[in-house]
């Protein structure tokens, strides 16, 4: 991390003021300014944690502070210790301290051994905008909290940004959601990233899943999640791209002057929409496209090169070619609609289920539009495997939509997911 000072501003003084909100020193929405107040709350912060309150996130600082990120402190066991105390001690649950920590004995918890401590709060956040570095420790903090969580190297971004996937369960059926394609639809990484969580902690507790029992889901299913195949492109959008990157971005929008930048993009930053770029009549989208003018590099809809010309959707592509995927689910935003079909293929049991998440939602069970049916990857994935997928256009407005709408949208897509998982 980098140290932070009072009139700094961008996504690591967000992440600052996220752990010092979680901490409950800070009471305000998280701007990424370091102003006045996230100076003041800061130092208040340092007293607390023994620091010299200096107002300066060094080193120290976030030593103290990234906890409150990640969502967990590694603790050394003292003489005497037991999950409740270690509960006590930290404000948390002991059931959550025993989820963590599978390899230790509770009846036998040994002097100066570590164990994870689950916070007592979510991983995921959702009142912040999302950046790749996000993603990156809330995927951490939820396989030190959930060890049954491991994760997948999928390949690399443009940028090196690491394209990866979560998977949780034991079962043989696998099934796969994956989000963000579009950098300025991010947040559906948040969304997919708080069904997992929310998965895994019924599934530690033995609790339900939208009314379905986590457990027998789990024995039954295999769930992945991609929260988010365009990781530069949502840097850009939030504000979190290097400068390497936003300056390719910013020379690529020029020629695009209708399109508000960099709120507007949609691509990756080499200017290829990663959802138009899968063999799936890829020609009949280029054709498309090229005749709404987009025939070079673009903020949004262009195709690329030729199909899996872009690192992140290659690296979709080859992942599903590794798996057995019996559905996928795709997450975009926005207009309230699921889509299940592709070029007159109709995969056998996806209509029924498009009209099951229909209901569950309140959204509707669509034809997608013409002009952006093509070279997608629930498109490919229909083609491909003759199987269920879907897009789901979730949330309604102008993207990027606002995290105001979150509640609504997860109230919404919830039920969608478990239906996925149930395969019903």
């Amino acid at each position: 991390m980098e140290t932070l000072r009072y009139g700094g501003r961008g996504n690591q003084v967000l992440l600052l003021q996220l752990a010092l909100k979680r901490a409950g020193f800070y009471h305000e929405t998280p701007d990424g300014v370091f102003g006045t107040k996230t100076l003041n709350m800061l130092k208040r912060f340092q007293r607390a944690s023994g620091l010299s309150p200096d107002g300066i996130a060094g080193n120290r600082t976030w030593a103290a502070a990234e906890p409150y990120i990640y969502g967990y402190v590694g603790a050394k066991l003292r003489q005497g210790d037991t999950f409740y105390r270690l509960a006590k001690r930290y404000g948390t649950d002991a059931d959550a301290i025993a989820a963590a920590n599978p390899s230790l004995d509770p009846a036998d918890l040994r002097l100066g051994a570590n164990a994870v401590v689950p916070l007592g709060f979510p991983v995921t956040a959702t009142d912040v905008p999302w950046s790749s570095l996000l993603a990156k420790i809330t995927a951490e903090g939820l396989m030190k909290r959930y060890p049954f969580i491991s994760t997948e190297l999928m390949g690399y971004s443009v940028l090196g940004r690491e394209l990866f996937a979560l998977k949780m369960g034991k079962g043989k059926r696998e099934v796969f959601i994956n989000a963000a394609h579009h950098a300025n639809e991010w947040i559906t990484a948040p969304l997919v990233f708080d069904f997992l969580e929310t998965c895994a902690e019924a599934y530690a507790s033995g609790g339900e899943v939208e009314g379905r029992s986590a457990a027998s889901l789990f024995s039954e299913t295999k769930l992945f999640i991609t929260p988010m195949v365009d990781p530069d492109g949502v840097d850009l959008v939030n504000g979190a791209a290097p400068r390497e990157g936003y300056e390719r971005a910013r020379a690529i929008a020029e020629d695009y002057p209708d399109i508000p930048f960099p709120s507007g993009w949609k691509a990756n930053i080499e200017g290829t929409d990663l959802n138009l770029n899968y063999p799936a009549e890829w020609d009949t989208a280029r054709d498309n496209k090229y005749r709404m003018g987009y025939v070079k590099p673009a903020p949004r809809d262009f195709v690329g090169g030729y199909p899996l010309s872009a690192p992140e959707s290659a690296a979709v592509y080859g992942f599903t070619k590794r798996h057995d995927f019996a559905l996928t689910v795709s997450y975009h935003t926005q207009g309230g609609e699921i889509y299940w079909q592709f070029a007159g293929i109709e995969p056998e049991g996806g209509e029924a289920l498009a009209r099951k998440m229909a209901e569950v939602s309140g959204y509707k069970a669509a034809e997608a539009p013409y002009e952006s049916g093509f070279a997608g990857y629930k498109d490919w994935f229909i083609l491909e495997y003759r199987r269920p997928g879907f897009t789901v256009e979730a949330g309604r407005g102008s993207n990027p939509l606002p995290l105001s709408q979150y509640g609504s949208i997860r109230r919404e897509n919830f039920p969608i997911m478990a239906a996925a998982l149930a395969g019903e």
